[in-house]
Parts: C-alpha cells; structure tokens; sequence
C-alpha cells in the first residue's frame, strides 16, 4: 500500500503540479479511503519527500545512462536534453516552483541532490570536453557548471518564463545550445554542427530508469 501511495502521488503531482493535490485525491485515485492513508503517512510533505527522493533515484539512472551511452560530453549533454524533454512531456509546469515556494523540506532535498549530484555531473561534463578537445581550455569549470544547472532551473520559474507565453522545453533548448556555442572548441564547434539537428529517439533512456512503485 505504501508503495501504491507514493505512486499514486507522483503521478497526480506531475500533472497537476503539488500544491493542487489534495490528500483525497490521492485518496480516490488509488480508490481508497483517506483514513488508510493517514495510517501510513501523517501528511502531505511526508509523501513529497518519499516522491522526490524517488524521482531523485530515478534521474541518477538515468544520467548514468547518459554517460554510457554518450560518446563524447557535446553528446551526454544534447542526450540530457532529449531525455529532459521526454521526462517533461506530462509534468506540469508548477511542480518546482511549488516545490521551492511552499514545501522547503522537500526543497532542501533536491538542493541537495543538486548541489551533490547535478552540478558535479556538470563540472565532470566540463573537464572531459576539456581534456578531450571540445570545449576551450580558458572556461572556468566552477563558474559554468553552477551557471549551467541554474540555467536548467530558471525555465521551470513561471515568473521569469511563464506557460502562457513560453514553452520550457524550447527554452531548454535554447539554454542549451546558447551555453554549448560560448564553450566550445573549434574542433567543438565542427562535431557540433555535426549532430545538432539529429534526432536522438533512439535513446529511450526514461523507459530504462522507470522507478519499482
């Protein structure tokens, strides 16, 4: 049952963002009473923070499979986007701007995994493209790695780039390809121009990490 609930709750809370979902939602979704709930979590916040550490495991799945799938970081990077975008298909646009506003708990927990996971994924990114040609060797690693992920999580602010008027993936993508042109090499640049217009479909990396709830 403990399972079902924090499923049940992902799910609701990726369509309809967090702080529209309501524990007899969550309730009649799973076909339950709340009472039932209640009996294995005392509220809301303890469901989100079980969600998000969930949704945390899954992600570093699937940037593990980036890596081994990437030939060069120019791939790993444009890849996480394709995988960004398949991930964001259904999510709706709140989800961490309510996060952030109103559920600091949970918000720490994501901070964390930000902090500890995402941006040293992002500087390893950079020292390899580095070492391997791809990107200059001038840019400063810590400067643009933190830049890059506060970049991922800029678009998903619905004050600075609201859903009305914007759509995040594009704005994703053009994050993205405007921070790849100011770091790469010539040698970059070519391979680049290379691959920037194919499609990556093949890679169904989201499919592969899908969470055991």
């Amino acid at each position: 049952m403990k399972e079902r609930i924090i499923k049940s709750a992902l799910n609701l809370f990726w369509r309809y963002g967090i702080r529209s979902v309501t524990m007899d939602d969550i309730a009649r979704d799973l076909g339950i009473s709340k009472r039932t709930i209640y009996q294995h979590y005392s509220d809301k916040e303890a469901i989100l923070a079980l969600v998000i550490q969930e949704e945390i495991r899954t992600q570093k799945c699937e940037m593990e499979k980036l890596e081994e799938l990437a030939e060069n970081p120019i791939e790993e990077a444009m890849y996480a986007t394709v995988q960004m975008q398949e991930t964001l298909a259904d999510m709706n646009p709140t989800l961490l701007y309510d996060l952030k506003k109103y559920y600091p708990n949970a918000w720490e927990l994501f901070q964390t995994y930000k902090h500890e996971y995402i941006i040293k994924n992002m500087r390893e990114n950079l020292l390899k493209g580095i070492e391997m040609g791809l990107y200059r060797p001038d840019i400063d690693v810590e400067v643009l790695s933190l830049l890059r992920v506060e970049q991922i999580v800029l678009a998903f602010d619905p004050t600075v780039y609201p859903a009305k008027k914007f759509n995040i993936m594009h704005v994703q993508t053009q994050f993205l390809g405007h921070f790849l042109r100011g770091i790469l090499s010539e040698k970059g640049f070519e391979y680049y121009n290379t691959i920037k217009d194919k499609p990556a479909t093949e890679l169904n990396i989201h499919e592969k990490c899908q969470n055991n709830t």
